[in-house]
């Protein structure tokens, strides 16, 4: 019943977004062999999800993927997970306390055996895989160093490259299935427009990942390599604040020069008080909610396809891919029994909307049942909990 029932809602939110959403055509001013190869690698990416608060999860420090109450990650959950649709796996990582001193910052062995484990569960599959450096950057986690306006960037971007050397020597035979991203939402901790000089320190935190990366050999020379701008954030990124892609020097000169290898990451979790604020004031979401009560005034259909389209302008039809890797909604349903209705039109409208402009979508799973959870499995018993919304993401993705 659910998927009969996802699936006519799907079909008439694809309506609404044919008439709502002006996709895109003119491209002829692109470069039409990079334009392809961005295509590729976002088909190819299809619907995605997020092995969230896990490898990135830590306790005073140090890395460990029970610190915040999810089970340890198994192979039959990651089965569980692609059986459900899912064609591609974003896994976050945390080194933390794992990174020894200089001048070597030797990542902990075991941990970075444990990374690789749990990177073979989907690789293996035939999944698409993408690890990052996630809590590193944070300032509200303890340990975190990869901070952007700390005043010894020399010794950060140090120990940066080294760490990344580290990673890119272990996985340096996987295919191109295995995708690595710099960092997750690296920003000066306040909510407010770029600073300098710590948008420039991102800036070179990318370069010096996309150069570490690519001169550490194997399959790394022609890897897609994943940079965020400011905090994820679309108009940060997008817009002229000082976002700077980078060059791409080290890269296997077999790549024809037109082809992009880069691709740029963005996070959506718009309207917060509908996606990620903990009350139950905001529950409905889209043209199809009933209650004007309940929803948000502004981050509708609208506004998700004028910050889509700003990607598109701005980087897809130059042939860079986008990807947005993390979007979501909380379980409000303690406050409004149908609120998992309108996460899941949420969850189509996303997808369907960056299918539209080029862009994949990964979906941000914490783990958590129940009120203010994201997850959409149950990880104890590796069973679906919310089969509506992952088939419209499914139907939104074209998948």
């Amino acid at each position: 019943m659910a998927p009969r029932i996802g699936k006519i809602r799907s079909i008439f939110l694809a309506a609404i977004l044919t008439v709502s959403v002006a996709v895109p055509l003119n491209i002829a001013s692109a470069d039409t062999k990079a334009q392809s190869s961005a295509a590729t690698i976002v088909a190819d990416l299809g619907a995605g999800w997020n092995l969230g608060n896990a490898l990135e999860a830590n306790s005073n420090g140090y890395p460990s993927e029970t610190a915040w109450g999810n089970p340890t990650v198994t192979q039959a959950l990651i089965d569980k997970v692609k059986a459900a649709g899912f064609k591609s796996i974003r896994i976050p990582v945390s080194y933390l306390r794992h990174i020894g001193p200089g001048p070597n910052y030797t990542i902990n062995s075991a941990w970075l055996n444990r990374i690789q484990q749990v990177v073979d569960y989907a690789y293996n599959r035939g999944m698409h895989v993408m690890i990052n450096m996630h809590g590193d950057g944070y300032k509200s986690i303890p340990y975190a160093w990869l901070i952007c306006d700390a005043s010894n960037q020399t010794a950060i971007k140090a120990k940066y490259q080294n760490v990344w050397q580290q990673i890119a020597w272990r996985f340096q035979n996987y295919d191109h299935r295995l995708i690595l991203e710099s960092m997750n939402e690296n920003f000066d901790g306040q909510y407010g427009r770029p600073t300098q000089p710590c948008y420039s320190n991102i800036n070179a935190y990318n370069q010096i990942f996309v150069d570490t990366v690519r001169r550490s050999g194997g399959k790394n020379s022609s890897r897609w390599l994943l940079v965020p701008g400011w905090n994820t954030n679309i108009d940060y990124t997008a817009g002229n604040y000082g976002f700077v892609v980078p060059t791409d020097q080290y890269r296997d000169p077999t790549i024809p020069s037109t082809e992009r290898r880069i691709m740029i990451s963005v996070h959506y979790y718009a309207p917060w008080d509908f996606a990620g604020e903990e009350n139950g004031t905001i529950t409905q979401w889209g043209r199809a909610s009933t209650d004007p009560r309940r929803k948000s005034t502004w981050g509708q259909e609208d506004y998700l396809n004028s910050q889509l389209k700003l990607m598109y302008d701005k980087f897809v039809v130059r042939g860079y891919p986008v990807v947005v890797g993390e979007f979501g909604s909380i379980d409000k349903t303690s406050f409004d029994w149908s609120n998992n209705r309108y996460r899941a039109d949420f969850g189509y409208a996303v997808a369907a909307t960056a299918k539209r402009y080029g862009a994949a979508t990964f979906y941000w799973d914490n783990g958590v049942n129940g009120r203010y959870g994201f997850a959409l499995f149950n990880r104890s018993s590796n069973s679906v909990t919310q089969q509506e919304i992952i088939n419209d993401i499914r139907y939104g993705a074209g998948w």
